[in-house]
């Protein structure tokens, strides 16, 4: 049996180069990993934001059309001066004034390249 006590314990130097390897093995694994992520992951979390709100935007636009023409067409039944023909006037204005809003867009789109 060993009596000296330094043969037990290991040197301080031995101690300090098995650290210093382990802490640049986990600070190159930390490295590669954030790259990773980087270049992977954070477009993607982009991407889907995009996605997300782009819908999102989509339906409460459409929701927000649809009410304004149930709107517009309720408001013109009780303000317009035509009688019993009323409802079918308001029906005809709001018609109206959406294919006016399509033709200027239908108008405003570039045709593509006859082939």
């Amino acid at each position: 049996m060993p009596t000296n006590v330094e043969a037990r314990v290991p040197s301080a130097t031995a101690a300090t180069d098995e650290t210093d390897w382990t802490v640049q093995t986990a600070d190159t694994i930390d490295r590669v990993v954030t790259t990773i992520r980087s270049k992977t992951s954070e477009p993607l979390v982009g991407l889907a934001r995009w996605v997300v709100f782009g819908l999102l935007a989509a339906v409460v636009g459409t929701m927000a059309l649809v009410l304004l023409a149930i709107g517009s067409v309720r408001a013109l039944i009780n303000y317009l001066p035509f009688g019993d023909n009323r409802v079918w006037a308001a029906h005809v204005v709001v018609g109206g004034i959406f294919v006016l809003a399509g033709l200027l867009l239908f108008r405003k789109a570039r045709p593509r390249d006859a082939r």
